[in-house]
C-alpha cells in the first residue's frame, strides 16, 4: 500500500490535514484555504461574505466524514430509518449551530481573532433559510435536531423554496412584502445532486388495461412532467457522530428550452415550460385565494411528496431489499396535512409502478405511514375542490375511492 507520509494514511483517503483538524492552527489554514481555492480571494479585497462563506466551508468539511459514514447507513439499511415529511423546515442559523454540535466554537472563535476577523459579525452575515415561517416549521427543526442528537437515522424531506416566503419592510404604517432572496449569495450548506432526479405527473387521464397475467390494471397519461432535483444538506446532532440528512426538491422543467419555438420567432413560448415548472418551488404557501394559487399549493405538495417517495423506494432498493418489506426499514411521519397525498401516492408507486396487488401495497402503506395534526381550526387544514383535485391528480382519486370504498365494507 502506497502511504501518504504527511497524512499518515493511504492516498486518496481523508486526514487529519485542514478537511478535519480542530486546532486553532488547522483551522486558521483551512479558512485561509477555503478563501484562497474556493472562493478565489485574496485577503486584501475579501468581503465580509466572502469571510463567511470560507468560515462556514471549514466548518463544512468537518461535518463529511460523519455525514457520509451515516449515510452508508441509511443505503445499506443497518437500521430502520425515520423520513420526515414537512412543507416547513425553519431550520436557523447553521454556522453557529454547527460550530456548538461539533465542540467547536471556542477553537473557532480564537482562530478568527487571529485573523483580524469578527466572529459574531460573520455569523450574523448568514442569511437564514426561507423554508419555513412558523411554528409548523420550527417544530421540524427540532425535530430532525433531536432524531440526530438521539443518533437516529433520519431523513428530512421537503420544498427548496427559491424565495421562501417574504421580508416584511414598514412603510409610512404599512405592510410592505419584499421578496426574500435568501440563496441570493449562495448557500454553502447545501449540496446539489443533479443525479439523483425524478419525474412528476401531473394532470392528464388514466387507462385501464390487463397486464399479461390477466389482471386488472391502470395507467397514467399525464398532460405535464415536472423534474424534481435534490439538494442536499447535513444536520449534525449535538456532540455525536451522527449527521442526518435534509433533502430538499427543486422544480425543473423536463425539457427547458424548445427549440422550435424558438426558431420560430417564438421566444417566450420557447421558456414557457421552464417558468411553469419552476413555479413550483418558488414561494412558500403561495396565496389560494385565486383559483390557480390553489392549482399550484396542490402541486407544490405533490411534488415534493412524490419526489421524496420515489427517493425512499430508490434507497430501499438500492440497499438489495424487495419492496414487500418496505415498511421493516422505512418509517414515514407525516407534518400536518400538507404531505398527507403521500398515501395515495405511495398506494400509486406500488401498484401500478411496481405492480403489487392492492392488499399487499395497502398492507405496506399502512405499516410505513405515521401522521401528527397540529391544529383543529378548519383553516389550517388543507381542503380541495373536487373537480381541482380530478383534474390534476386522476389517479389519485381513484385510489382515494377505492381506499374509502374497502373501508366502507369493512
Amino acid at each position: 500500500m502506497i502511504r501518504d507520509k504527511e497524512a499518515g494514511g493511504m492516498l486518496g483517503m481523508p486526514y487529519e490535514g485542514n478537511q478535519i483538524g480542530e486546532s486553532v492552527e488547522a483551522l486558521k489554514r483551512a479558512i485561509m484555504d477555503n478563501l484562497y481555492y474556493r472562493g478565489a480571494r485574496i485577503p486584501a479585497v475579501a468581503t465580509r461574505n466572502d469571510w463567511y462563506l470560507a468560515v462556514a466551508y471549514t466548518v463544512r468539511d468537518r461535518i463529511m466524514n460523519r455525514w457520509i459514514k451515516s449515510l452508508d447507513t441509511i443505503v445499506k439499511k443497518d437500521v430502520r430509518v425515520v423520513s420526515y415529511l414537512s412543507a416547513e423546515f425553519l431550520m436557523g442559523p447553521h454556522l453557529v449551530n454547527n460550530m456548538i454540535n461539533l465542540g467547536i466554537y471556542e477553537q473557532m472563535k480564537e482562530a478568527t481573532d487571529q485573523l483580524g476577523l469578527d466572529l459574531e459579525a460573520l455569523i450574523a452575515q448568514e442569511e437564514e433559510p426561507g423554508l419555513g415561517n412558523g411554528g409548523l416549521g420550527r417544530l421540524a427543526a427540532c425535530f430532525m435536531d433531536s432524531l440526530a442528537t438521539l443518533e437516529i437515522k433520519a431523513i428530512g424531506y421537503g420544498v427548496r423554496y427559491e424565495f421562501g416566503i417574504f421580508d416584511q419592510e414598514i412603510r409610512d404604517g404599512w405592510q410592505v412584502e419584499k421578496t426574500d432572496k435568501w440563496l441570493r449569495l449562495g448557500n454553502p450548506w447545501e449540496i446539489e445532486r443533479p443525479e439523483i432526479s425524478f419525474e412528476v405527473n401531473w394532470g392528464g387521464h388514466t387507462e385501464s388495461y390487463h397486464d399479461r397475467e390477466g389482471k386488472y390494471r391502470v395507467r397514467w397519461i399525464p398532460q405535464r412532467v415536472v423534474k424534481g432535483v435534490a439538494y442536499d444538506t447535513p444536520l449534525l446532532g449535538y456532540k455525536v457522530n451522527t449527521v442526518n440528512l435534509l433533502r430538499l426538491w427543486s422544480a425543473e422543467a423536463v425539457e427547458s428550452f424548445d427549440f422550435e419555438a424558438f426558431n420560430v420567432g417564438d421566444y417566450y413560448g420557447a421558456v414557457d415550460e421552464k417558468i411553469i415548472s419552476e413555479t413550483i418551488s418558488k414561494v412558500l404557501y403561495p396565496n389560494d385565494e385565486p383559483a390557480m394559487g390553489k392549482v399550484l399549493r396542490l402541486a407544490q405538495q405533490y411534488f415534493f411528496v412524490s419526489c421524496s417517495l420515489q427517493d425512499l423506494i430508490r434507497f430501499h432498493l438500492l440497499s438489495g431489499n424487495t419492496l414487500e418489506t418496505f415498511h421493516d426499514w422505512n418509517a414515514i411521519q407525516l407534518n400536518d396535512t400538507h404531505p398527507s397525498i403521500a398515501v395515495a401516492e405511495l398506494m400509486r408507486l406500488l401498484v401500478d409502478e411496481h405492480l403489487l396487488d392492492w392488499d399487499k401495497a395497502w398492507h405496506i402503506t399502512r405499516n410505513t405511514f405515521a401522521y401528527t395534526n397540529h391544529t383543529l381550526l378548519p383553516e389550517a387544514l388543507e381542503k380541495w375542490p373536487l373537480p381541482l383535485f380530478r383534474q390534476a391528480l386522476p389517479r389519485h382519486l381513484e385510489i382515494i375511492y377505492e381506499i374509502n370504498q374497502r373501508f366502507l365494507e369493512e
